[in-house]
């Protein structure tokens, strides 16, 4: 038996001897390396923070001590530490560990922090509450992978500068990159501070040039504490987080795991919040990861354990976007292209590779990328924002307030909307459609295939006088789906018999739509199946087809509250039209992680599920039921 499987807790770790501890880094290496290829997952920052985490883990005590990661996908080594090898498995599979913090899977699990640039703030307020409690407690939040290029970060640096009785430990886990290298200021700042273990090898130098020289002496070392401030700043100058008033220790090699215990116990020892600065190799130790140059290996599919090739995995909703966006940007030279450090997750590279000079990455600042793109709408450009969908709640205030307020021609681009799965709570995209509801002017766009992706982007980059959004699901798009008519700008999918029901399949609903609308036919009913295309604003077409029809069923991958269907059904009220209402979609509740087709099924969004509840309805409106629900959930 190994070391890893013998750790069932982090004190387990302060038994073993050096070179044990050294064998278990490998192991810890090797095990990450098998279990991604087999689930995929992200390997490459986990990979980079092994030394690291083993060593906060001999020196703090957790969970007394608090260890927030940020971002939380670097946490599978803390998992392995703290009794989880078995959970990985199903990793990010139901029943497995999760891909991010758990606070049901363990009590080392403080924070679920799966959105980049919190853990300072999450801290910064622990640490606070320990200081006022007087409890003797460390808080360690350990930051990398881009997320200091987060605007809230830094807010919650300016903060935990003043709180002087604070016992803080802020490891910056500095591996140059968040999915490809860091961009920006504070990066070039970064890349200087990673020149400073050069200033050790330098004043040590000196030192031996200055006791070579007669006459010199003890005033040697007087010199040395002299020039040393001066040395640091201009080789290493970590005056960044000093002149904030933050203790800086470092930089250190993050991979050297007595290095990495040395300045932590001095860190430890300091009164108030205190910088570590360690020094990373995001896939260090695994040859497939560190030569791999688009990401280095940060969230791969399941891949060949000798070749580090990714199983194939064929076309998927992104790889559509990212070759329509270099058509659009060749037929239009104002259309530039924004992401906030996911150039190639959401297929922006392409673009990049044809149009540099018209492509911006941001680093993990999506409000600032907002705002940005409303200033280039006011200097005459049509940007094109690229996030994931769950990351755009970060920037509603600047949706909002910056781009419709201004009425600015700005196309946001939503990947990974409605359920996605894998990545849990935190990373389905399932509130667009609700909180952009609220936003005036707005056009919010659902496209069902890929050939309606591609024209509803075209349709949305013309829009030069409000916000448009695209949104669209995470995987492969489905076969596309024809229409069979067209009534205002809705899509009529199928048509077959009396107009018994109405069935609304909003974007990537719209295929259960159509298999929903089967169904029903082969059990007598009479069925329209159709696709809004553009689902804010409601098409007056699709209030008037709802009307014609004795049920209107409407299905959506978005939460319930606000959405697309709430938004529907009060136009209908507004216009008189009484038509009985069934509304489907994602129950407003956070979902455990689970592949998207298991998360449909167990909240009732399988054509089975849906088709089963209509023909009851329709029964029961049939028989002449007194009452039937307006909204109905399985």
């Amino acid at each position: 038996m190994g070391y890893l499987e013998s750790i069932a807790s982090p004190r387990d770790l302060r038994e073993l001897t050096p070179e044990q501890l050294a064998a278990l880094a490998s192991e810890i290496r090797d095990f990450l390396v098998r279990t991604c290829s087999r689930t995929g997952g992200h390997l490459g920052p986990n990979l980079g923070v092994v030394e690291l985490t083993m060593a906060i883990h001999r020196v703090f005590d957790s969970p007394t001590d608090r260890v927030v990661f940020d971002t939380g996908h670097q946490a599978y080594v803390h998992k392995l530490l703290t009794g989880r090898m078995a959970g990985f498995e199903k990793l990010r599979q139901e029943g497995g560990v999760s891909g991010y913090p758990s606070q049901a899977e363990s009590p080392h699990d403080v924070v679920e922090n799966s959105h980049a640039s919190t853990a300072l703030s999450y801290a910064d307020g622990l640490a606070k509450a320990y200081t006022v409690r007087g409890e003797g407690r460390h808080v360690v939040a350990v930051i990398g992978d881009g997320a200091l290029t987060g605007g809230m970060a830094w807010e919650a640096l300016n903060n935990i500068a003043i709180a002087k009785n604070s016992r803080l430990v802020i490891v910056v886990n500095d591996n140059g990159r968040s999915y490809t290298p860091t961009i920006g200021g504070l990066a070039t700042a970064l890349t200087s501070l990673r020149t400073s273990p050069r200033y050790e090898a330098v004043l040590e130098l000196i030192k031996k040039r200055l006791n070579a020289v007669r006459g010199i002496g003890p005033a040697t070392y007087d010199v040395l504490h002299a020039v040393k401030k001066g040395m640091k700043d201009a080789i290493a100058p970590q005056g960044l987080f000093e002149d904030l008033g933050l203790k800086y220790v470092g930089p250190v090699d993050g991979h050297d795991l007595a290095a990495m215990e040395q300045v932590l116990e001095k860190a430890k020892r300091f009164d108030g919040p205190v910088i570590v600065h360690a020094l990373t190799r995001k896939g260090f130790g695994y040859d497939a990861a560190e030569q791999h140059e688009a990401d280095q290996f940060h969230s791969p599919g399941p891949f060949d354990l000798e070749t580090g090739e990714e199983n194939p995995k064929g076309e998927i909703w992104t790889d559509v976007f990212a070759d329509e966006m270099v058509r659009v940007g060749r037929r239009r030279k104002d259309v530039v292209a924004i992401t906030a450090a996911m150039m190639h997750p959401v297929g922006l590279d392409r673009f990049e590779a044809h149009f540099p000079e018209r492509t911006f990455d941001v680093g993990i600042a999506e409000q600032h990328a907002a705002t940005s793109a409303a200033g280039l709408a006011m200097g005459g450009l049509h940007p094109v924002v690229a996030v994931y969908a769950t990351f755009l709640n970060r920037a509603f205030d600047q949706v909002l307030m910056d781009c419709a307020l201004h009425r600015c021609g700005v196309t946001f681009v939503l990947d990974r909307s409605g359920v996605t799965g894998d990545d849990g709570a935190s990373h389905n995209g399932m509130w667009d459609m609700s909180v952009l509801q609220v936003v005036p002017g707005l056009r919010l766009a659902a496209p069902r295939d890929a050939t309606r992706l591609r024209e509803l982007l075209g349709e949305a980059v013309d829009v030069d006088d409000a916000p448009t959004v695209v949104r669209f699901p995470k995987g492969p798009p489905p076969e596309d789906l024809e229409a069979v008519d067209r009534v205002g700008g809705v899509d009529v999918l199928l048509r077959n018999g009396a107009r018994d029901v109405l069935v609304v399949g909003v974007g990537s609903m719209a295929a259960t739509a159509v298999d929903v609308g089967e169904r029903l036919v082969a059990q007598g009913i009479g069925v329209t199946v159709v696709d809004p295309r553009w689902v804010k604003p409601v098409d007056p077409a699709l209030v008037d087809l709802a009307g014609d029809h004795d049920l209107v069923v409407h299905l959506e991958d978005n939460g319930r509250v606000g959405g697309v269907g709430a938004r529907l059904l009060q136009e209908l009220n507004d216009a008189g039209v009484t038509t009985p209402f069934r509304l489907h979609g994602i129950p407003q509740e956070f979902l455990d992680h689970a592949k998207r087709a298991v998360i449909l099924e167990r909240i009732g969004l399988d054509a089975q599920s849906l088709a089963r509840g209509i023909v009851e309805d329709v029964t029961a409106l049939g028989e002449g039921a007194a009452t039937v629900e307006v909204h109905r959930q399985p």
